[in-house]
């Protein structure tokens, strides 16, 4: 358990020969990088996060194995499932596949809020913000700006194990964004470090090792950091706002590992390892049965063809008619077929199970991944109960990332201000996630008949519900075309029309 979230943490740029990475970041830095490998899906990557692993447990899972680095005459036979990935695309399209709604109450700055979200496609920076959250515990939403790129506030996403946060009773106060830029090698490590505190920015470039923060030396001695010059002085970049610039988005807490931690915990947290691991070695196992009942040929020796002085003997196994063979008629000896069986049932339903697990301890119902399906249609309702366990974890997820959107746009909006010269009034929006499950047209008309039989709604409610994105003058306009047409031209027996006074 690391104590120091429980206090102020202080941690300014590295001090010139500092360990790096901080010895209290090394076990997130650690587990983040096993996570990245089962995210990737990349086989060399889970080689290298398991084969030299500390412990030897985690040596003996199937990627940790390193016979086939040995032998470069073998093959390697592992298959890997990407079901790591397939659940963190499908936590963020849970979350962002429909935008959720963010407004403010003045006209002006909503109109240019829509104006910055479109321009910067909001929708998809939050789509692969939400995805790499969901694999690698969280993720840091940073706005900043370039004026030869475009003249607005940019929203940007950091990595997690690319920042060391500073917290204050769970708060983010400060935030150190570090890279490795080109150049580096073995023996020198280029880093720049981006530090964002209350009303500024401080850039730092140092010049290291792999274990060992090294000196800070100035920005022009790396081509990458030297145009960040000219716009700093002794104190860094001003924001000229208060609000930090950046924040962070846990992907679910608590962090079981770390309890008391603000960071957040990755939807593979420990045990699913497990099954990753095992739902491979099934499906290598599954690929292995296949390999072995290839049908083969066992004949004599008569029946091989000598290729001459050491080149040895072989078999046409494509040739139909054979002649000449010096063996009795009635001997029964000859060309045998051999042919094992391949255990389907039995890996299927055990590749099943273990994927239905995995998506039940990621918080996931097996049905949000064609599990248990039955490829019939479903009503929004059934699809809603089927999903239950997906749309809680949702609903919980979209609580984390609410306040971190209010944050950054109203950080945007008042960047714009600041620095673009916007005559907006900058407000903090409000930000809403719709219900994840869109109803069908036939199940709002089958709802809508049902409430006007009861005489419960009205015909303003009804448009209302068909078009949940009309505004009341375009709801009036056709509420007044519907009771023109039907002759009904009196008011809403619920007198809830019309809908301005």
């Amino acid at each position: 358990m690391l104590h120091y979230f429980e206090e102020v943490t202080v941690m300014p740029l590295p001090e010139n020969g500092a360990a790096w990475p901080p010895p209290a970041w090394a076990p997130y830095y650690a587990a983040m990088r096993v996570d990245d490998a089962w995210y990737s899906g990349d086989r060399k990557r889970l080689g290298r996060a398991y084969a030299h692993h500390g412990r030897p447990s985690e040596r003996r899972r199937l990627w940790g194995r390193r016979s086939f680095e040995h032998r470069a005459d073998r093959r390697d036979n592992r298959l890997h499932v990407p079901l790591a990935g397939d659940i963190a695309s499908t936590s963020a399209d849970l979350l962002f596949a429909d935008m959720p709604t963010i407004a403010v109450e003045d006209k002006a700055t909503q109109e240019r809020l829509d104006q910055l979200l479109d321009e910067g496609r909001i929708q998809q920076t939050l789509l692969g913000a939400a995805e790499q959250a969901a694999a690698l515990s969280g993720v840091f939403l940073r706005v900043t700006w370039d004026r030869d790129l475009a003249p607005r506030p940019l929203l940007t996403v950091m990595q997690p194990d690319g920042a060391v946060p500073e917290y204050r009773f769970n708060m983010l106060r400060a935030v150190s964004f570090w890279r490795d830029l080109d150049g580096s090698t073995e023996s020198t490590v280029w880093r720049h470090f981006e530090r964002h505190e209350s009303g500024r920015i401080v850039h730092a470039l140092y010049m290291g090792t792999r274990d060992n923060v090294g000196r800070r030396v100035p920005l022009t001695e790396h081509p990458d950091t030297a145009d960040l010059v000219d716009p700093l002085d002794a104190d860094g970049i001003a924001t000229g706002i208060r609000e930090l610039t950046a924040t962070y988005v846990p992907n679910m807490l608590p962090n079981r590992l770390h309890r008391g931690s603000p960071i957040g915990r990755s939807d593979y947290a420990a045990p699913i390892y497990d099954l990753f691991d095992a739902l491979d070695e099934t499906w290598t196992s599954w690929l292995r049965d296949i390999r072995l009942a290839r049908a083969r040929l066992i004949v004599p020796d008569g029946y091989l063809r000598n290729e001459g002085a050491g080149r040895g003997a072989s078999f046409d196994d494509d040739r139909e008619v054979w002649h000449s063979l010096r063996m009795p008629p009635n001997e029964g000896a000859g060309i045998t077929l051999n042919q094992f069986d391949i255990r389907v049932e039995e890996h299927a339903r055990t590749a099943e199970s273990i994927m239905r697990q995995a998506a039940q301890a990621a918080g996931y119902s097996p049905q949000s991944f064609g599990l248990d399906g039955e490829g019939q249609p479903v009503t929004a309702t059934e699809v809603d109960s089927r999903d239950a366990r997906s749309m809680v974890t949702r609903r919980k997820k979209a609580g984390y990332w609410r306040h971190g959107i209010a944050d950054m746009c109203h950080v945007m909006l008042q960047l714009d201000a600041a620095l673009f010269g916007s005559k907006v009034t900058p407000s903090r929006p409000r930000v809403e996630f719709g219900d994840g499950v869109a109803e069908s047209a036939e199940q709002t008309a089958t709802t809508l008949d049902l409430l006007n039989r009861a005489g419960a709604v009205s015909t303003a409610t009804k448009v209302k519900i068909l078009n949940p994105t009309w505004d009341d003058t375009a709801i009036e306009a056709e509420v007044r075309a519907i009771l023109t047409e039907t002759g009904a031209a009196a008011p809403d027996p619920v007198g809830t029309f019309p809908l301005a006074a």
